[in-house]
């Protein structure tokens, strides 16, 4: 991490800590489901399927499909990767927790909603506005399969992400007014999994975190484990890869840049945690949202 980053996540973190969480638009939601097993970091490519696995919990997810206009045949949308659909995905499960609503309102205008993103809108083959709408249409359009075991039960499950999605945007001009808002509806599946497990995070830490989507799936974990954990836990690299670096073939790839992202999620969020001989020990600390604006959304 060079001086200019680590000095803007310290001004982040510094932030972060003055306002501690204590407004609405500050506080987010992100699905357990997709905390405990996350979305690929980099394209997997036109696949089927393609999952992660995270102790007795796995996670597939397929992506959707469209006629192909060459071949007139079903072609895959592909599969949602990298930072934005992480940072989509926070959106819209904050607003469906804050809502208790499954339409979301994205915004009057491309520009409107990419600042709510924290994006700077730019045009281009590989600009900010192309590679927004991709991944939205790519997340949108997924579907995910969960399954849980232990000695005792098995718990299965899954939903398509959203019903339908409306977006209006003209992609020239992006700070244009639309005649109408653009909707994303939530399946009910998702939805309720959103409302009934939802994982409290920052999104002033989002959005320090964004150029990142291995930081960001680190935050979140890290939010969510800590909220829960009692005891001292050592966590081994092994299971660790299998959560966040399917995309490494070596281990020490792995460590090397998990460690690395790690190094900057500490920096918004200070908790107890440190490399062991094996892995990671992680040790019970203070919940990044204190769990008072957690049980009042809405008006804290």
């Amino acid at each position: 991490m060079n001086l200019k980053n680590l000095n803007n996540l310290i001004t982040e973190a510094l932030a972060i800590e003055a306002e501690e969480a204590k407004s609405a638009g500050t506080l987010g939601y992100m699905a357990r489901a997709l905390v405990q097993a996350t979305m690929p970091h980099k394209s997997p490519g036109q696949v089927e399927a393609w999952g992660r696995q995270n102790g007795n919990f796995s996670m597939v997810m397929q992506p959707g499909y469209v006629i192909d206009k060459i071949t007139n045949k079903p072609r895959s949308i592909g599969l949602p990767y990298g930072t934005k659909p992480r940072l989509l995905m926070a959106f819209i499960s904050s607003e469906a927790v804050k809502t208790q609503n499954k339409e979301i309102i994205l915004g009057s205008s491309l520009a409107d909603f990419m600042r709510q993103l924290d994006l700077k809108p730019t045009g281009g083959r590989w600009g900010t506005i192309p590679m927004l709408r991709d991944q939205m249409r790519r997340l949108f359009s997924a579907s995910v399969f969960f399954q849980q075991k232990n000695e005792y039960a098995e718990i299965s499950g899954g939903f398509k992400i959203a019903s339908h999605s409306i977006l209006f945007w003209d992609p020239k001009a992006p700070e244009q007014t639309a005649f109408w808002e653009s909707t994303v509806t939530l399946t009910e599946e998702f939805y309720n999994e959103i409302v009934k497990n939802p994982v409290p995070i920052n999104m002033h830490a989002m959005s320090a975190l964004k150029t990142s989507s291995m930081a960001l799936d680190i935050y979140c974990w890290l939010t969510y484990r800590m909220s829960y954990l009692k005891s001292s836990v050592e966590i081994p690299w092994e299971l660790l890869a299998a959560q966040f670096g399917a995309d490494y073939s070596e281990l020490r790839d792995f460590k090397k840049n998990f460690l690395k992202q790690l190094k900057k999620v500490l920096v918004v969020y200070d908790t107890n945690i440190r490399e062991s001989k094996n892995g990671l020990l992680l040790k019970p600390s203070k919940p990044h949202i204190p769990k008072m604006i957690v049980n009042n959304p809405v008006d804290s």
